[in-house]
């Protein structure tokens, strides 16, 4: 009994310090006669890889269907690529980034008892990472209050999106300046950058600019001119992604922790969901050679089917993911170079940057897109008619080239595509004749059953102010 009494004391401190979860989540490496948490060294690897690898997971189940990468055959309910979501589909990321963010604090906090600046702006840049998930599938979420159990407070109030965006840029603005002079960290603790502080203040900028163009829209945030500044005015202040090298990577070794979510998976189930048409078409246009990485031949050619088909008249089935996609490192992508290229097309296309041309950033994107997976850009690519850039296009045919050619950087990339879909309407997407939701593309998750239950005063109030608790109701970034 007294042996196990520490394991039990334990156990139940970790489910203390939950708030939105009823689940406990285990302590990793807690010596009980130092301190009461793990040290962030501990800590931060095991976080990081349950983030990505739950990220994986609902990229796969849910932004692969809604973005036509994927379709999974059938006539049931919820069936996603149908714009069919279950409530019940909400659960799992809300408790994973919330069991995560108790770990995230803990490095924090670590981090300032250790006296290490480093591992608090680490912790600073993951906190702003996963909050910006949570409300950009959610909307408002628990922030202020979140992750309090500890304190005694189980019943988080919910707070604006737009409260939480300028908490999450005073942290971000918060990790750059540690990093200035932090020190590099332990690389075992570290699996996206060894422990190199100053990649992982190139990649918190680089977040920053992607969460500041996911508000672009709300003038009251005037977020274009702190690109402007990040970028053109300032840049030495601001360091960026400048390489693939430099993008953030959680690349799966095969050696136990770091095994890909999918590699246990029977080959039967990675293959049960077809590639789209959407998907497969525009890589057969371009001749673009990362097909050769993603799809099976399937009768001497790669082929999509159409997403959104009618019930009762499915498609012949055609090309997969390949089954080496499920140990394949490249898909524990956080943010890649590619991605940032893009985004800055996108500002300069807009006027908000003006260092280099909106073509340089997206033939910079595309190029980098591609040799990111190891093979080599065709001849001739960037001069092919649907991947060639033109100046004389509208900013509407200049944001389809640019989030067209985002949407296949962003693969596996958690729910980026989604994302920024909902954000421009980019790239265009067929609608099949069977899709449901009068064929409106679902614009957020609902809040899970189990806070209903659990936090229900909280709930009403979040709903009252949001709007209804459905698929459709916009998140604050989303409404004119």
């Amino acid at each position: 009994m007294k042996t196990k009494l520490p394991i039990i004391i334990t156990a139940l401190a970790a489910i203390l310090a939950l708030t939105e979860c009823t689940k406990g989540f285990k302590a990793i490496n807690v010596n009980p006669n130092a301190v009461d948490h793990a040290l962030p060294q501990a800590l931060l690897a095991p976080a990081v890889t349950d983030i990505v690898a739950s990220n994986m997971n609902r990229s796969q189940r849910i932004q692969n269907e809604l973005m036509q990468v994927t379709v999974n055959m059938g006539d049931g309910e919820g069936k996603i690529f149908r714009y069919d979501i279950r409530t019940s589909e909400a659960d799992y990321l809300y408790r994973k980034w919330y069991i995560n963010l108790t770990n995230i604090n803990d490095v924090y906090t670590g981090g300032v008892e250790t006296n290490n600046t480093t591992y608090q702006a680490i912790a600073l840049i993951c906190r702003s990472w996963l909050f910006s998930m949570l409300t950009d599938t959610y909307g408002d979420v628990p922030f202020y209050d979140a992750n309090q159990g500890k304190e005694g407070n189980f019943t988080p109030k919910f707070d604006k999106q737009k409260d939480i965006y300028t908490e999450i840029f005073k942290q971000l603005e918060q990790a750059n300046t540690l990093l200035k002079t932090g020190p590099d960290v332990a690389s075992s603790s570290d699996p996206l950058y060894g422990g190199k502080a100053a990649s992982w203040r190139k990649f918190g900028n680089s977040l920053y600019l992607r969460l500041l163009l996911r508000l672009s829209g709300k003038a009251e945030m005037n977020t274009p001119a702190k690109i402007t500044e990040m970028v053109d005015t300032n840049p030495a202040n601001y360091p960026i992604m400048t390489s693939n090298a430099e993008s953030a990577i959680l690349r799966w070794s095969g050696t136990a922790p770091y095994v890909s979510p999918f590699a246990t998976w029977r080959p039967a189930d990675w293959y049960t969901p077809k590639l789209g048409s959407f998907f497969v078409d525009n890589l057969n246009e371009w001749s673009d050679p990362r097909i050769g990485r993603w799809a099976t031949v399937v009768e001497g050619e790669y082929a999509g089917i159409p997403s959104g088909y009618l019930p009762g008249q499915p498609p012949a089935a055609k090309s997969t993911l390949l089954t080496s996609l499920q140990i394949e490192p490249l898909l524990g992508n956080v943010m890649n170079y590619s991605e940032l290229q893009f985004a800055l097309a996108e500002a300069a296309a807009k006027g908000w940057v003006s260092s280099k041309s909106a073509q340089s950033y997206y033939e910079t994107g595309v190029t980098n897109a591609i040799t990111l997976w190891n093979v080599t850009v065709p001849t001739g690519y960037l001069g092919f008619a649907k991947v060639k850039w033109d100046d004389s296009y509208t900013l509407d045919q200049k944001m389809e080239l640019i989030h067209k050619q985002k949407y296949y950087a962003m693969f596996f990339t958690d729910l980026e595509q989604w994302f920024e879909y909902r954000r421009t309407g980019h790239p265009v997407l067929p609608k099949g004749p069977g899709l449901e939701n009068n064929g409106v593309m679902p614009a957020r998750l609902n809040y899970p059953v189990y806070i209903q239950n659990t936090n229900t005063n909280n709930y009403k109030a979040a709903v009252a102010e949001q709007g209804p608790d459905n698929t459709n109701t916009l998140v604050w970034w989303q409404r004119p």
